[in-house]
């Protein structure tokens, strides 16, 4: 009862819910902290003159993590009819630094009929995301961190300024879409691209579009303990090239030949004008569960140009415990990016920075004190030789408690 009349209470606060706020509202949470050992390797590569350059320092520490908490809620009014209002408010907590409420959780509101679905307007989960997270299984937020799961990691996630329609379950048959508007916004920074300059907070740069910026799809099959999906997601930017400075800023040959600088790169991560796919299938009977992902695009930051992942999951639960693991292999189109320096108006190739095959592992253990509390402990892995990803590990060890 209390929790109801503080559900209630909060609705009435936050602004748009005020009108609704009789219906079935849900104050809901999770506080999830860990302690984490992350080891990241520098990554090199070598200048025009043959010199080894640091591109990344690593580094490796222990440090007492926030896994995404947070704190929301969510609720549904009838407006009669077969039609119903709903809505979602839900925020990041920050356990450990105090950075609350500033996350990009899902904030969104909408209609929807009996009959022909929902449609919502907010930040939301992306239809990629719908898919292609029946393989996020695991509690510690590092596996995003060192990219690991999946190539959708940042654009296939939650995405703001986003319309959403949802179908009905058609005898376990469904579809969703997703279109992205992001806005306009000045250029701050004369050296940057004025597309690449982004709103705090958004995903996405502004300016990508004068229309859509993103849009995504997906059709998904559920009968059982079996699942199957197939998704896809575009951006719709220009398709101009070079990376964080446009030609004229790029260091010169002499810049160059005297170790000043290692050029530019004349390739976007992500491809703003690029796309991506995936499919997923998914087994969960019993204590048994399991999880094949293929993901095919180049609309993320992990590689230049087109990456290629398989991403397999399986678990087994006795009792109050669970075992997962995950394998993961990610591979890039393009083995050597070109780096390119001014020679007068013209650019010319000095080098190049080197892109490999990334195995990627995840070994998990959780143990269950109740349906609302559970501890684990977990280690995820990264092995490659490149210029740009070097060899990560972490180890995580958590408590979550949900309400």
């Amino acid at each position: 009862m209390k929790k109801s009349i503080l559900a209630l209470a909060v609705a009435v606060a936050l602004p748009g819910l005020a009108s609704v706020a009789h219906a079935d509202t849900t104050l809901y949470g999770s506080a999830r902290v860990s302690v984490d050992y992350i080891d990241l390797d520098s990554t090199y590569t070598t200048d025009s003159r043959g010199n080894l350059v640091r591109i990344f320092p690593g580094f490796a520490n222990w440090d007492v993590v926030n896994n995404s908490s947070r704190w929301g809620v969510r609720g549904e009014g009838d407006l009669g009819g077969g039609l119903s209002a709903i809505y979602q408010y839900e925020f990041g907590v920050d356990m450990t630094e105090g950075d609350n409420f500033n996350s990009n959780r899902p904030k969104w509101v909408g209609l929807k009929g009996a009959s022909w679905g929902a449609v919502t307007a907010g930040t939301q989960w992306t239809p990629y995301y719908n898919v292609m997270g029946i393989a996020d299984i695991f509690n510690s937020s590092a596996h995003t961190f060192i990219q690991t799961s999946y190539l959708g990691a940042t654009y296939g996630l939650r995405m703001d300024n986003s319309l959403v329609y949802t179908s009905p379950n058609w005898s376990g048959f469904g579809f969703q879409a997703m279109l992205v508007m992001n806005g306009d916004v000045r250029a701050s920074d004369p050296t940057a691209p004025s597309e690449l300059v982004a709103f705090p907070g958004n995903r996405l740069p502004a300016n990508l579009s004068d229309t859509i910026d993103m849009w995504q799809l997906n059709a998904t099959y559920k009968n059982g303990p079996f699942f199957a999906g197939v998704t896809y997601m575009a951006l719709d930017g220009p398709g101009f090239g070079y990376f964080f400075n446009d030609p004229a800023n790029y260091p010169t040959i002499q810049d160059v030949a005297a170790g000043n600088s290692l050029g530019g790169v004349k390739y976007t991560s992500p491809t703003w004008d690029g796309d991506q796919w995936g499919l997923a299938f998914g087994y969960n009977a019993g204590p048994f569960s399991a999880s094949l992902n293929y993901e095919d695009g180049d609309v993320n930051r992990l590689h230049f140009g087109d990456t290629q992942n398989i991403y397999v999951t399986g678990s087994y639960t006795f009792g109050n415990n669970i075992i997962r693991g995950a394998y993961g292999f990610m591979s890039p189109d393009k083995g050597n990016i070109p780096l390119f320096a001014r020679r007068g108006a013209n650019l010319v190739e000095v080098g190049s920075y080197e892109q490999d095959d990334i195995n990627n592992w995840i070994l998990g253990y959780q143990y269950n004190f109740s349906k609302r509390t559970r501890v684990w402990v977990e280690y995820i892995g990264a092995d490659t030789d490149s210029d740009l990803v070097g060899q990560r590990q972490a180890v995580s060890i958590g408590t979550r408690h949900d309400f």
